[in-house]
């Protein structure tokens, strides 16, 4: 965050146009990009030798759409995640063929491109899976109504599921060996991550380490199957769910202990990263002795405690109950909401405006235009401006890559090795930066429309045409003149947020301590997803970024009030502390204050100064948190 009075000039790091160009520096997904290279090589191979490659590129691409969505993860969650974007993009593949085998005309190919575009923008708002899902609805039905299609022309899009079959069944191999299941690597980040933070406290690193914690806690809880009443669970599965809910137990306590900025001897921050060993195949380590002298430490020793007793198999008390089973209407509702319906309106828009432009100037290949307006506006990939200009110039260096492939060999097989090697850099690129993304999947697209038969390497610099035009129509009528600011995605978050801190300090001030740890856990998550929207918010040029960044204050007194919750439950459980119910009354009235000033895009003026040293034990957590929302919200 920029210190308070500095602006995000050109020399600030955190200038807007900084954020938006700074590529992060994942791990290598190996056995991600061994499955992409795979799935993309054997059924351009198959289709070689039989000599059916309009059947194999159709197969290569429902494989590159499946690996696009696939994850180091459990076959319960792969299946469905790939499923749900095989299904969207089998069904695109279908509307787009079909209009093109019955030679539509570009009214009646305009007017469906836009309904499918309002289908999958109102889809894509549901959430990360919907998200993949209507992009690649709309992605797939623009190329089906564009690509050459093979004979039966239905055979186009029968044939990407064999080819996303194939990456599925790759990566069946999880029950085979305990220590290489990704739950169990999940839940060791897990405790390194919460050995980050305690090595952490009292330092000014403890925010960024409580931001990489609760990453790692909601990664773990995604491949947490949810429980089932009445069904009983595999031993290992009962394990790996108590040492998460122990974990949780002790995230809780030392985020009281981050927030009173009180740390804790080596030996016992050095304890979790040994129970990640243990974890993964380890020694058991033996507990550190200390005497805990203050009611943070206290409750923070005593979950730690149950921690250890849990990864070693032995039964402790976790205080944590049952969590409320996922709502089967959730999607529904969603998908219904105003905000999915707008979303929607707006992709359909500028797909409406896209078919008229592609009819109007006759472009060559009027699949790219559609397809760009796609990529740019799924609403998860971060800002709309910054996608728009990447993929511009992401394109224009793709081609050139392509450009140069094309020079030196136009034989098939070669040609299929190279797309079956950018393909396995795509798990890594899409990491890394949308641009870089870009850059990778260009020759992708490229090359299997080489391969298909349908175009030469001279056609393919109009694509840079088509892509600037696709950018253009969206940062015009996608962007600046749809009234989708950042307040639009930030201040809903932040009422969502106080929200879920609310339901926490409900449950702490009704000394609940067994829904406590899932209303924290609630509340931590809501606290995320609103960082990331600022975040977001934070790489689009101004005065948008200048709006994100007035919400900063906020995002950051609402993750250290939630702290400030957890030190307050130590106090009442460890330190005698009686309830306080005018500070909780003052603390509840502050978060409809800022829940109110949210939603009338309102960002609060104040500059809350955070905590720079320990927290007095002899008053209240809650009191000092009061003072500070106060000062934020004048």
């Amino acid at each position: 965050m920029p210190a308070p009075g500095r602006s995000r000039a050109s020399g600030d790091p955190s200038a807007w146009w900084a954020l938006a160009l700074r590529p992060t520096r994942p791990a290598v997904p190996w056995a991600l990009m061994a499955r992409a290279a795979l799935g993309m090589a054997v059924p351009l191979g198959l289709g070689l030798l039989f000599d059916r490659l309009s059947l194999g590129v159709f197969a290569a691409l429902g494989a590159m759409h499946a690996t696009m969505n696939d994850r180091v993860e459990p076959l319960r969650l792969r299946a469905p995640r790939i499923a749900l974007a095989l299904a969207a993009s089998a069904t695109g593949m279908l509307i787009g063929a079909e209009l093109q085998h019955r030679g539509a005309g570009g009214l009646e190919t305009g007017l469906a491109l836009t309904a499918v575009g309002f289908a999958g923008g109102a889809l894509s708002a549901t959430g990360p899976r919907g998200s993949a899902a209507g992009m690649l609805l709309l992605v797939s039905a623009s190329l089906g109504g564009g690509m050459a299609l093979p004979h039966p022309w239905w055979a186009a899009p029968a044939m990407m599921p064999c080819g996303a079959a194939l990456v599925l069944l790759l990566g069946v191999r999880y029950r085979t060996d305990v220590r290489s299941d990704p739950r169990t690597r999940a839940l060791a980040e897990v405790y390194l991550a919460l050995g980050g933070l305690l090595t952490a406290l009292g330092t000014p690193d403890g925010a960024a380490a409580r931001r990489l914690l609760t990453g790692r806690l909601n990664q773990m809880q995604d491949l947490l199957p949810p429980p089932r009443p009445g069904r009983r669970e595999s031993a290992r599965l009962h394990w790996l769910r108590r040492s998460y809910e122990a974990a949780l137990g002790a995230t809780e306590a030392a985020a009281g202990l981050l927030w009173a900025w009180r740390p804790v001897p080596p030996e016992v921050a050095a304890l979790p990263a040994r129970l990640a060993a243990q974890i993964t195949g380890g020694p058991e380590p033996g507990y550190p002795h200390w005497r805990p002298d203050t009611p943070s430490r206290t409750a923070f020793d005593t979950a730690l405690r149950a921690a250890a007793d849990t990864v070693a198999g032995r039964w402790a008390p976790l205080d944590t109950a049952v969590p409320p089973p996922p709502d089967p209407w959730r999607l529904r509702v969603r998908l219904l909401s105003r905000g999915s319906v707008r979303y929607g309106l707006r992709v359909a828009l500028c797909v409406a405006v896209a078919e008229a432009a592609v009819n109007g100037l006759t472009l060559s290949r009027s699949y790219w235009v559609p397809m760009t307006v796609a990529f740019v506006l799924k609403p998860d990939l971060g800002s709309v401006f910054q996608r728009a200009v990447s993929r511009a110039l992401g394109t224009v260096l793709g081609i050139a890559v392509t450009a140069v492939l094309l020079a030196v060999t136009t034989d098939s097989w070669a040609l299929s090795l190279a797309v079956a090697l950018c393909v396995a850099l795509l798990p890594y690129s899409a990491a890394v930066h949308y641009g870089v993304n870009t850059i990778v999947m260009t020759p992708v697209a490229l090359l299997l429309v080489q391969l298909g038969g349908e175009s030469g390497a001279a056609e393919f610099w109009p694509r840079v045409l088509d892509t600037a035009l696709g950018s253009g129509i969206v940062l015009l009528f996608g962007y600046l003149l749809w009234p989708e600011r950042p307040s639009h995605r930030i201040e809903p978050g932040i009422v969502t947020a106080a929200a879920a801190v609310r339901a926490y300090l409900a449950a702490v001030a009704r000394v609940e301590p067994v829904a406590e740890v899932w209303l924290r856990r609630t509340a931590y998550r809501a606290l995320a997803d609103a960082r990331q929207q600022v975040n977001l918010g934070l790489a689009e040029p101004p005065p948008a970024g200048r709006l994100a960044e007035q919400w900063v204050p906020a995002t950051a007194a609402l993750e250290r009030l939630s702290g400030a919750v957890a030190a307050y439950a130590a106090q009442l459980r460890y330190g005698g502390r009686r309830p306080e119910p005018e500070v909780i009354e003052r603390v509840l009235d502050s978060l409809d204050r800022l829940t109110g000033a949210a939603r009338a895009h309102r960002p609060p003026a104040g500059l809350a100064a955070r905590p720079t040293g320990p927290h007095d034990p002899e008053r209240s957590a809650l009191a000092r948190a009061a003072d500070e929302l106060d000062v934020l919200l004048g």
